[in-house]
């Protein structure tokens, strides 16, 4: 692991592997530490090693908020383009920044499929959201019927739920940083929509439902649970507490040690987050080779390989994340020297 400081904003790229090309994407948090900069590269690498792809895990920070977010952005665009021109790191939006903001790389295609709009929403978030609820139905064998508690209503927050209404899912519960409403017969989507346009992460306080903490989403009743916010949401507390029968992560790194072995315990399906949040590095990856002719086809793309893999890693004794870590762990052992295996998954530390 190599962590890079920046020099032009407070931040950092952590590079996870020796190796010519790293990607991922760049997040923006004030917060955001070493730690989970690492965490995120390590979880990178092994979504890059599932889909049998040849790259190293990376990750930018950004420690720094709204007052100065399009000043940073530029500033780190500028210092990091070096880097991208030479194809040593590659990256996009993630949690606090959007695709937009990273144009003026050299690596940016105006003409990307992934970089078009519908609706208003980038193609790499639609099919972020896609795979997502892909990967539940794939450990459920259908999610027609199923109860959905969503964390977020951003960019791929809100793809989720489009693609849960899409495929015949309830919505149960939605959180965003103002709150959580839960309504056992389900919310009303397209009214969330509305909310949403109209009032942004604020919309679950004109629901006409009680807002509740943010934390009581993890305690509905539901049958997946989509966490979507920062590293180790998923503690031993919580996932002692958690009442969802599949846990199908938007966030990277959502699980520590022990709360996943808590799960486990309990016989809650913990999918991979590097497996159900990997729609978008699919279609990046599939049009670098020039395997994606339309969004449509990214679609089809993100539901075959995000199916096959969540049924493939519910074949391990171990459980799903267990599953898809040996996948990802075999295929880094073809091109990757045995000193320098990553130690294993990014998992969050309790407490």
């Amino acid at each position: 692991m190599r962590i890079m400081e920046l020099k032009t904003v407070p931040g950092f790229v952590a590079f996870d592997l020796d190796c010519p090309t790293s990607a991922g994407g760049t997040r923006r948090a004030p917060d955001a530490t070493r730690t989970e900069a690492a965490l995120l590269a390590r979880a990178m690498t092994y979504k890059f090693a599932v889909l049998e792809q040849q790259f190293g895990g990376a990750k930018g920070v950004l420690r720094v908020g709204d007052a100065d977010r399009e000043a940073a952005i530029k500033r780190y665009c500028e210092e990091i383009t070096p880097l991208v021109a030479r194809q040593e790191f590659l990256t996009s939006s993630d949690l606090g920044t959007a695709t937009q903001d990273f144009a003026s790389l050299p690596s940016y295609d105006t003409n990307s499929v992934m970089h078009q709009q519908i609706g208003g929403t980038m193609v790499d978030a639609l099919v972020t959201g896609h795979g997502l609820v892909a990967a539940a139905d794939a450990a459920l064998d259908g999610v027609a019927g199923r109860r959905f508690a969503v964390e977020g209503f951003g960019k791929v927050g809100g793809a989720a739920v489009a693609e849960i209404a899409h495929r015949g899912g309830v919505l149960v519960a939605l959180s965003t940083v103002h709150g959580c409403v839960a309504r056992e017969s389900g919310l009303d989507i397209p009214t969330l929509f509305e909310l949403r346009a109209e009032h942004g992460d604020r919309c679950v306080e004109h629901v006409g439902r009680p807002v509740l903490p943010v934390a009581a989403l993890f305690e509905v009743d539901a049958d997946v649970l989509v966490p979507g916010a920062r590293t180790g949401v998923l503690d031993a507390a919580r996932a002692t507490r958690l009442r969802a029968r599949v846990v199908s992560p938007a966030a990277n790194v959502p699980y520590t040690v022990r709360g996943l072995d808590t799960l486990r315990q309990r016989g809650i399906l913990a999918l991979a987050d590097f497996v159900c949040s990997a729609g978008a590095t699919i279609g990046y990856v599939h049009e670098l080779f020039g395997e994606l002719p339309d969004a449509d086809a990214a679609h089809d793309l993100v539901d075959e390989r995000v199916t096959e893999l969540i049924r493939r890693s519910l074949e391990h004794p171990g459980g799903p994340f267990a599953g898809a870590s040996a996948m990802a762990e075999e295929f880094l052992r073809t091109w990757q020297d045995p000193d320098a295996l990553p130690d294993g998954p990014a998992l969050a530390l309790d407490g």
